[in-house]
């Protein structure tokens, strides 16, 4: 079992940015397209962006496109999401997830982490 670590949640102000990583102690990460996933409260799990393992295609669901960039570095085992101009309707607890579908669906991965949360209040 894949164990991935999300770290970089956090309370942050309406417009303002965070990142989040995902990591696992396990060199492993570089064979996996990466999801990232929310959850907010009382809301079905929404697919958030997915990379594929070389890090060459990216997907984003709609409600981010534009604010939010995924990015990896295998080098560091290493995939990140960048999160800009956050709104309150972004807090959520936020998932990364290993899998072998490039997909923004939670039925393409196998391997997910605990979960980092994401607060964006005034």
């Amino acid at each position: 079992q894949l164990q991935l670590v999300e770290s970089g949640g956090g309370l942050v102000q309406p417009g303002g940015s965070l990142r989040l990583s995902c990591t696992t102690s396990e060199n492993t990460l570089e064979y996996y397209t990466i999801g990232w996933f929310r959850q907010a409260p009382g809301k079905e799990r929404e697919g958030v962006s997915c990379i594929t393992s070389a890090g060459t295609d990216t997907k984003y669901a709609d409600s981010v496109k534009g604010r939010f960039t995924i990015s990896r570095d295998n080098a560091k085992n290493t995939v990140y999401l960048q999160m800009k101009k956050l709104n309150p309707e972004d807090t959520a607890v936020y998932y990364c997830a290993a899998g072998h579908r490039f997909v923004l669906t939670g039925d393409g991965y196998v391997h997910w982490g605990q979960g980092a949360l994401v607060t964006v209040s005034s």
